[in-house]
């Protein structure tokens, strides 16, 4: 709510600045597009208001030139606005190769002139500067005067995915304790259903690059940014690591195979640790807990393996063990260090499971 507020404050201040710039400093008697253009900038999806800015300004520069070249030739009336609002829109579509904030801007702009020309005169002039005018206001306003905070927009939008991974792998583990297989299957499809949510957050890390690149005030977040940047990738593989884990849970499960406990125990440090890097990841601390939870779940997977499996529990174990590198890798581990600890503690748990098992025998 903290970040809806602000951008619609952002939009109304952005829209009051532009009329005054438009009105009151450049003497345009009804500046209505002005606070519109404005409007539109801030209203642009997060990360896409500089290119949503060029877009309106090309839009209406191609509408005034095609409008008013096709006035000239064909003239004004109920069948040439047609002409030109449909020439118009087939040009912008035929430079653009494709539907948008340039195509809306040519045709909007075409209507104005191909409507109005004939009882207005010089209309192409205030309609670019109010288009300049309202931008600039809305961009003035997004990087000076109101900028959103970066890492706020992305705590936003990462939570639902830190949030449904926990509640994933728990089911995962749940799953495997009760040996209840379609308990496992309803986890692979939640974790496969996740793609609009990594959309969103790619989105936000987008918007927070915008924010960081033309707001001088938030410009100390930049070292911030690439480093979540980085552990998003990471987290995305995580994803995909714990779906092939929750279907081969399944089959395992399915076949009866042998299922010692330390198996869930890998997957329920995996969770924790996806709680802790989220918890790690909001207050800006370093990431060692998360990382030994991580080196836990390696662990408690070799015991598994030490311990005896069958085909699909050793893929169950692999595949922690690729779960636990992936999020040592989102806490900013390089890829050969965070591959050799997973083995490392992996390895050594399977090794004293077995000598265990030797010297009870």
């Amino acid at each position: 709510m903290e970040i809806i507020g602000l951008i619609a404050l952002q939009a109304g201040l952005a829209a009051a600045l532009a009329w005054w710039l438009a009105h009151d400093l450049l003497g345009n008697p009804n500046p209505v597009f002005a606070p519109t253009a404005a409007v539109g900038t801030i209203a642009a999806a997060i990360g896409q208001r500089t290119r949503r800015t060029v877009e309106l300004l090309v839009g209406v520069g191609l509408g005034v030139a095609i409008g008013d070249g096709l006035v000239l030739l064909i003239g004004t009336g109920a069948w040439q606005t047609g002409v030109i609002v449909a020439l118009a829109i087939g040009i912008a579509l035929g430079l653009v190769g494709r539907g948008g904030t340039v195509v809306s801007q040519v045709g909007g702009t075409a209507v104005l002139i191909a409507t109005l020309s004939s009882s207005q005169q010089n209309l192409e002039v205030p309609r670019v500067v109010d288009a300049i005018v309202g931008s600039l206001a809305g961009l003035t306003v997004v990087a000076l005067l109101l900028p959103l905070h970066p890492m706020r927009v992305l705590h936003r939008a990462s939570g639902p995915i830190f949030d449904a991974l926990t509640t994933y792998l728990r089911e995962i583990e749940s799953a495997m304790r009760a040996r209840d297989s379609d308990q496992s299957v309803h986890a692979m499809e939640g974790l496969r259903a996740m793609g609009p949510d990594v959309e969103r957050l790619r989105e936000a890390l987008s918007g927070a690059e915008e924010v960081v690149t033309v707001a001088p005030a938030r410009w100390q977040w930049r070292q911030h940014l690439e480093r979540y940047d980085r552990g998003v990738e990471h987290l995305v593989r995580f994803i995909h690591s714990s779906r092939i884990l929750a279907r081969q849970a399944a089959t395992m499960i399915k076949y009866q195979e042998r299922l010692p406990q330390h198996l869930p125990d890998a997957i329920e440090a995996l969770a924790q640790a996806v709680q802790q890097l989220q918890r790690e990841t909001r207050t800006d601390k370093p990431h060692e807990q998360t990382r030994r939870l991580a080196l836990r779940a390696a662990e408690e997977a070799g015991w598994a393996t030490g311990a005896g499996l069958q085909n699909f529990g050793v893929t169950v174990a692999t595949q922690a063990r690729l779960a636990a590198s992936d999020l040592l890798r989102a806490t900013g581990c390089p890829v050969d260090e965070a591959n050799r600890r997973v083995r490392q503690a992996a390895r050594s748990a399977e090794q004293a499971n077995r000598q265990d098992n030797g010297d009870r025998q």
